[in-house]
């Protein structure tokens, strides 16, 4: 018996070698071939694709549809199943691969019927343009095709790929707006439920237009504004109900950094110009590096980071001009309510009853049944179907619904030679509108809108209109109005997704939720407290992690904890440690973190008093988002500390502050072991950029994942930094002048868990290091041949 045992054993263990085996020569038959000469269909010239030892590719064509079919060919060798991801997602496509687990989300997505509007999109551009992306979905699936085997995630799916196509690069671009706008207008029904119950002069405290810690490039800063007396609003009869501590605080405004400097402030006389593009980060990473370069007549030589699903590169530099984003946080959208005509099945417009447009949207379920959905329509835009606004329908009027809502004016600027060209390019690309700025190899330097700008009517665009009684959007801005700033006498401009302009101007921007003041502030005096810059100057202005926004709250909690010393000995740890605090996000600074714990929740407390009243009308769950200007009034609340703002259930500010601290210090030890001491901030900002797969498959996690690495950085500083969030990509880069350049990414190009390019150059990323801008020594090199006939 014993024998036959061990011959079973021997055989499930010899079953178990082979099966590994096998797997492991299926997973390694999807690397990419990087040497040698591939014939391949869809070119008309040979094209190289040389790699660097980070597998960074310079490709080099003689055409631009050749340039792109290679750098789809790049794209899809190295991301395909990411690529696939991120059009699905856009287009509420996830179901079909993944299964019932995401029609929740592909329902969200649906209303919006992008795959539809991509395919409308595609036929409305230019033949160049579709002939480019043509280009580049073949040069997609060639890439993919020359794979001795599929990505390892369709093996694991249990699915086979699908081609990609010309309209899927449009998806790609929907998915931007999705994630850098208020798709669905929530911002102002929110504030339209807070308006219905709050004096109005109340809503704008608690969510100002602008704060005394803006740093603008045009426009006055404001003083703070007086707090509303208690004929206003009055919290002695509010009652704040116990919340468990939360110590993440509100989700990250996703954005970014950029500025530039002149000429005249640097040693070579170009203009220098920086970007770190601020997102949600997982594995692999959202950008991928390359170098593209076509030789002729029409010669270019563009470097920077490219977005897998599009054929150009979208931050960077030509030689001539060097550009970079942050998201505007403009108002491209808004909430009309819709109200019932007199026959049902209508709705009320300014030219009478209209019925609405229906679709029904099908979604495909792996292993399961399809889902249906109706979408309707209205004039404006789709009715929300989870709307926040309570009485009347909202339909969501967005920039993204219209057909002309995306182009490819961002491949313009490979050839722009001037920052006057490339202003007026920018103000005719179609993107989710960003802060777009410039820097050319003459020293000029510049700032505007790239994106599209409604016009708007009379009507508040801060909160939900019924437009069948006000004119609505009444077309587009046109270019020649957009705002600008160009040289500026000190030869500085910045911005960091807060307000960069004020009057008549920003009324034409609007307000979609602009971030806190503080970042850019003090990026916009660091730049201040230098007269002359390097690209390693930006970069430490990128890595710049001082606490100067948590510093009068750490002098606040010291001087609490100390004249409350006898009655609050619990809290004596605390008090020591926020007394002898580094004022820095760095990974040993623990009083950094109970500074922050403590501000964060002085905040959600505050936040919930004043908004009982809203959640007493409308209920409980209602979701009501916190204003991100909110720290503004709040710490003119907690330095003056009027009683009428004071919850009931507190007799003094003291006792409602301590209150939130011990909330805090519980809070931080709960479910951890060890003392208070060791709740470090790299504790709790320690890097999750995972793989999607990584929760499904734990014990691959540490082979899929990101390193779990102590991170430096917070939202309110320069270095803007979470665990799954942050810099997308740094670089600093003067046009012309390249080779001094710098940049770095989180993880690596590849997508694959065995290639050398999956985490290189993550470590630079992780410490700040400084690493070249341009592709380093060739490693590599592949052809591609066209088959000829």
């Amino acid at each position: 018996m014993k024998r036959w045992l061990v011959r079973v054993a021997a055989a499930l263990f010899a079953a178990a070698v082979v099966i590994t085996g096998l797997a492991w020569l299926t997973l390694r038959a999807s690397l990419p071939q990087l040497d040698g000469e591939v014939f391949v269909a869809g070119i008309t010239a040979p094209v190289s694709i040389v790699r660097d030892a980070a597998g960074i590719p310079t490709i080099t064509a003689q055409n631009r549809s050749d340039l792109a079919y290679a750098l789809g060919y790049a794209h899809g060798q190295d991301r395909f199943f990411r690529m696939d991801l991120v059009r699905r997602d856009a287009a509420g496509e996830l179901s079909a691969i993944i299964g019932p687990a995401t029609v929740g989300r592909d329902r969200r997505q649906r209303l919006h019927r992008f795959r539809s509007r991509a395919e409308a999109a595609l036929r409305a551009m230019t033949a160049f343009e579709r002939q480019v992306l043509q280009s580049y979905a073949e040069g997609v699936n060639a890439g993919l095709d020359s794979l001795d085997a599929q990505p390892f995630e369709y093996y694991f799916l249990g699915v086979e790929p699908e081609p990609w196509r010309a309209e899927d690069c449009m998806l790609v671009a929907y998915a931007m707006f999705v994630n850098l706008n208020d798709e669905r207008a929530e911002k102002d029904q929110q504030r339209g439920v807070i308006a219905a119950v709050l004096p109005a002069d109340v809503v704008a405290w608690i969510d100002p237009l602008a704060t005394p810690w803006d740093a603008p490039l045009l426009g006055e800063v404001p003083t703070a504004a007086a707090i509303p007396g208690p004929e206003r609003i009055n919290l002695r009869n509010t009652t704040l109900a116990a919340r468990e501590f939360a110590e993440a605080g509100p989700p990250p405004v996703l954005g970014s950094n950029n500025w530039a400097v002149s000429g005249a402030l640097t040693t070579s006389g170009r203009a220098l110009v920086s970007n770190d593009m601020h997102l949600g980060l997982n594995v692999p990473t959202i950008y991928y590096r390359a170098r593209l370069v076509m030789t002729g007549d029409d010669a270019i030589d563009v470097s920077g980071v490219t977005l897998p699903g599009q054929p150009q590169v979208i931050a960077g530099s030509n030689g001539h001009i060097a550009w970079g984003y942050t998201n505007s946080n403009g108002d491209w959208s808004d909430a009309v309510q819709v109200f019932p005509g007199a026959t049902p099945g209508t709705y009320r417009t300014p030219d009478g009853d209209v019925p609405y447009t229906k679709y029904v949207e099908r979604i495909t379920v792996k292993d399961g049944k399809p889902v249906e959905m109706e979408v309707r329509e209205t004039i404006w835009g789709p009715i929300d179907d989870d709307p926040i606004l309570p009485g009347s329908e909202v339909a969501i009027s967005w920039i993204a619904h219209h057909t002309e809502a995306s182009n490819l004016g961002i491949m313009q600027l490979e050839t722009a030679q001037t920052v006057a060209a490339a202003l007026d390019i920018a103000n005719r690309i179609v993107m989710p509108p960003q802060n777009f700025v410039v820097g050319d190899e003459h020293g000029d330097i510049g700032w505007t809108i790239s994106g599209q700008i409604p016009l708007r009517g009379d009507f508040d665009p801060r909160l939900p209109a019924d437009w069948s009684k006000q004119h609505g959007w009444q077309g587009w801005l046109p270019a020649g109005d957009y705002p600008r700033v160009v040289n500026p006498p000190d030869g500085r401009i910045w911005t960091a997704n807060s307000r960069v302009i004020d009057g008549a101007q920003l009324q034409v921007l609007g307000n979609g939720g602009y971030a806190f003041g503080q970042r850019t502030r003090q990026i916009r005096d660091a730049l201040q407290a230098r007269q002359s810059f390097a690209p390693e100057d930006m970069l430490a202005i990128q890595n710049d992690d001082r606490a100067l926004f948590l510093a009068g709250w750490q002098s606040l909690l010291v001087d609490l904890l100390k004249r409350n010393s006898e009655t609050a000995s619990d809290l004596d740890e605390y008090r020591e440690l926020v007394s002898s605090w580094i004022p820095r996000a760095v990974p040993e600074s623990v009083g950094y973190r109970l500074v922050r714990a403590f501000r964060n929740e002085v905040r959600r407390r505050m936040s919930d008093a004043l908004l009982a009243p809203v959640r007493e009308r409308f209920g409980g769950d209602i979701r009501l988002g916190r204003s991100r200007q909110f720290d503004a009034p709040l710490w003119s609340i907690v330095s003056e500390q009027p009683e009428h703002l004071l919850p009931a259930n507190f007799a003094t500010w003291d006792e409602f502050l301590l209150e939130a601290v011990r909330a805090a210090n519980t809070g931080l030890l709960k479910g951890r072991n060890g003392t208070l001491a060791e709740r470090s901030w790299g504790e709790f900002n320690a890097a999750s950029i995972r793989h999607p797969f990584s929760n499904s498959l734990p014990r691959l996690s540490g082979w899929l994942d990101m390193p779990a690495d102590p991170l430096r950085g917070d939202a309110d500083m320069p270095r803007a930094q979470g665990p799954d969030w942050g810099a997308s990509e740094r670089f600093s880069v003067a046009p012309g002048d390249e080779a001094n350049g710098l940049l770095h990414m989180p993880g690596g190009q590849s997508g694959h868990p065995l290639s050398d390019f999956y985490r290189a150059g993550h470590a630079a990323w992780v410490s700040g290091e400084a690493t070249p801008f341009l592709p380093g020594i060739a490693r590599h090199e592949l052809i591609l041949q066209p088959v000829t006939r």
